[in-house]
């Protein structure tokens, strides 16, 4: 764990060409910091991200034509704006009302203000379902606040990029290293815990899924016998795993889409030099 001068010293890239010493600069960015959250009272201080990072976050969600960016706490605008650039919509919210002013002057310029908005308003009553991917730069205390309403509101597969701060034990899908900080990456995962049924190769197969976030353990039994399963992966609504029956020499090679109580999708049934795909429908019980 980083000491909190340390934080302060990374997340702040201030050009200097004057040599300070590391605790100086610390103890200078550090009081500045207190200093802002005194003087304004908001749940976190206007730091921008680096232009180079902005790009990258964007980079790592794919975002293009189609996507709906929400930023929450988007200060000058950067983030929407540059998401504006690749052809998608969205907006920032932002509490500090000089903020936002100088975010919808920035997009102005930029060209992309009919693509963009930006809204005064707190993050915490922010309606961000629809978006398909939302942005953040604010501190670990309060995405932890902010984590269980994206769980709960943002539709499976919508992706969540976080600059510096993480989700504690919500382990990201993708994390990358950019000028010596992190970018955290995560798709919200479907609700796959519990108990499932459906038949494949005339057979009946019962399925018991326990999940933390998008990490998934699978049991699975076809009759009374019990199935060896590998590699179960969820990423969103896709779900996929392999399943193998040693005794009939058969393996089964499950994709699927989880939509509420049903998943549905293909299997590659294999045995020997002998393939077939079937339809797959599952129900939750």
């Amino acid at each position: 764990m980083r000491k909190p001068l340390e934080v302060y010293y990374i997340r702040f890239r201030i050009p200097c060409h004057v040599a300070l010493s590391r605790i100086v600069l610390s103890i200078a960015l550090a009081f500045l910091l207190l200093s802002e959250i005194n003087a304004q009272h908001r749940d976190v201080p206007f730091v921008p991200t680096p232009y180079e990072t902005v790009e990258e976050m964007l980079n790592i969600a794919n975002v293009g034509p189609g996507d709906y960016v929400i930023d929450l706490g988007s200060g000058d605008g950067r983030i929407v704006i540059a998401a504006g650039k690749r052809g998608a919509f969205g907006h920032g919210v932002d509490i500090d009302p000089k903020r936002i002013n100088e975010a919808r002057k920035n997009a102005e310029k930029a060209g992309v203000d009919d693509n963009v908005l930006f809204i005064e308003g707190n993050l915490f009553e922010t309606d961000f379902s629809k978006a398909t991917v939302v942005t953040m730069y604010l501190l670990n205390s309060v995405n932890m606040k902010l984590r269980p309403h994206m769980l709960e509101k943002l539709k499976p597969g919508t992706r969540i990029v976080s600059y510096y701060f993480n989700m504690n034990d919500w382990q990201p899908d993708k994390q990358v290293l950019i000028n010596n900080s992190d970018v955290y990456y995560w798709v919200i995962p479907a609700t796959v815990k519990g108990n499932w049924s459906w038949k494949n190769n005339n057979q009946d197969f019962t399925m018991n899924a326990s999940q933390k976030f998008q990490i998934i353990e699978i049991d699975l039994k076809s009759g009374n016998k019990t199935m060896q399963v590998n590699n179960p992966s969820l990423s969103g609504n896709k779900i996929w795993f392999t399943v193998e029956n040693p005794v009939e020499n058969t393996k089964y090679v499950y994709h699927g889409r989880v939509d509420g109580n049903n998943i549905s999708g293909t299997v590659q049934i294999r045995n020997g030099e002998n393939s077939s795909i079937e339809t797959w429908t599952a129900t939750l019980q």
